[in-house]
């Protein structure tokens, strides 16, 4: 059941997630598409998440959007810097300003980032995991990695739970995605696009997520399978209503590897999905083994918390010797 909209406010609205925006004519919404959005919202009613770029809104906006509760989604580099103190997410396109800005444990933080760079800044993580309430990191290439990547990745994770599990014994709660989510989980928490939460752009149509409005509409020019699978749709529309064909696909009991995996803390992208492999309820390899490695080195950060004392008693991760579950899908 559908309980979240997302609104895309403008063409350049910042991307939260693994897909890239590269827009960068401005297309703002328009202010009865946004009326109605909010009335959909209301009528259904959904949870909205306004989603802005990094120009200031018109005052005629900004009096809509605040008609209805909402949580709102913002780049770093937002013009209005009040409204951008008081958003709920604000996220981080790339390491520039991140040692500098002024972190609050209120908010909650996006660094979408390259293996590249994460590789050699991760160091900096440490500076914010100290100060923000929460931090997701988004590796925005994560289908690129390959061996020598994953042993990388795994120290790298080693290398932060070790100051996770200092600032725990602190009497501080620090909140990274990477670590201590699949902690507290216990079931799949992916990003439910297409099931739990749909999204509305400025041309007035729903689509699964904002990756798939970003992405080129099928024209019939298409020469090859993977031409059109790279391709977006719409799945409905503000007059029309949602029409999402064969919804089952995006839900986890239709996904036969994820519905029974224990990497809670994946996200299971349906666009990554997509591009990955052409089937939005199959992740790749490489996502499958990045997830797992997160989950165990989950697993011995729990395991190090309790030497200091009681911590959450009632939460297990059990050990397993794979990394990717499609390896043993016969136990499955």
């Amino acid at each position: 059941m559908v309980e979240y909209l997302v609104v895309l406010l403008d063409d350049t609205s910042v991307s939260y997630c693994h897909y890239p925006n590269d827009k960068v004519q401005h297309n703002l919404i328009p202010i009865d598409v946004l009326k109605q959005g909010i009335k959909y919202a209301m009528l259904e009613n959904l949870t909205i998440q306004f989603v802005y770029p990094e120009y200031t809104l018109p005052n005629e906006y900004n009096d809509v959007i605040e008609t209805i509760d909402h949580c709102k989604i913002v780049p770093s580099t937002f013009e209005d810097k009040s409204l951008r103190d008081e958003a709920d997410v604000v996220v981080f396109n790339d390491w520039i300003g991140l040692d500098v800005f002024h972190f609050t444990s209120n908010q909650s933080y996006i660094l979408r980032t390259s293996k590249t760079d994460f590789f050699e800044r991760y160091l900096y993580l440490k500076g914010v995991l100290e100060k923000a309430g929460r931090l997701n990191v988004v590796l925005i290439d994560i289908e690129t990695f390959n061996g020598d990547d994953f042993d990388k990745y795994q120290k790298i994770l080693e290398t932060l739970s070790k100051k996770i599990e200092k600032l725990f014994v602190q009497g501080k709660s620090p909140q990274l995605n990477l670590l201590t989510d699949r902690m507290l989980l216990d079931n799949m928490n992916s990003c439910n696009a297409g099931v739990s939460n749909v999204t509305l752009a400025p041309d007035g149509n729903f689509y699964v997520c904002p990756a798939f409005y970003n992405l080129p509409v099928v024209d019939g020019n298409e020469k090859t399978l993977d031409d059109v699978c790279q391709k977006g749709f719409s799945i409905g529309n503000l007059h029309n209503g949602l029409d999402i064909k064969n919804p089952q696909l995006y839900r986890l009991d239709h996904a036969p590897i994820c519905r029974n995996c224990d990497a809670y803390q994946c996200r299971r992208c349906i666009w990554l999905n997509r591009k990955t492999t052409n089937e939005v309820n199959t992740p790749s390899h490489e996502q499958c083994v990045v997830a797992h490695l997160e989950r165990n080195a989950s697993h011995d950060l729990l395991s190090n918390i309790r030497k200091h004392g009681t911590f959450l008693p009632d939460k297990e991760i059990k050990e397993i010797d794979y990394l990717d579950p499609f390896e043993v899908r016969d136990i499955f």
